[in-house]
């Protein structure tokens, strides 16, 4: 059986790649057991993620909420 969180996290690993300018520095990590995924990006690339207000970040935890895997899950960007 997959770990639990792995499909949310391709999600956001997915999502976070196509937003910022720097793909190959996407890194997210499933901790306590499937219940938060952390996104680390370059530098450079942590506003487009976060965007405006939060705005983009709220979009991506909305996203996750919404699919059956993330339901249960947490979503932080990391410095």
């Amino acid at each position: 059986m997959a770990e639990r969180g792995a499909d949310s996290a391709e999600l956001v690993e997915f999502l976070a790649k196509a937003m910022v300018s720097n793909p190959d520095d996407v890194n997210v990590i499933i901790e306590d057991d499937g219940e938060l995924i952390e996104l680390e990006t370059a530098d450079g690339d942590r506003g487009r993620v976060i965007g405006r207000q939060g705005r983009v970040a709220k979009a991506l935890r909305a996203i996750l909420n919404a699919t059956a895997d993330g339901a249960d899950s947490r979503l932080d960007i990391v410095d």
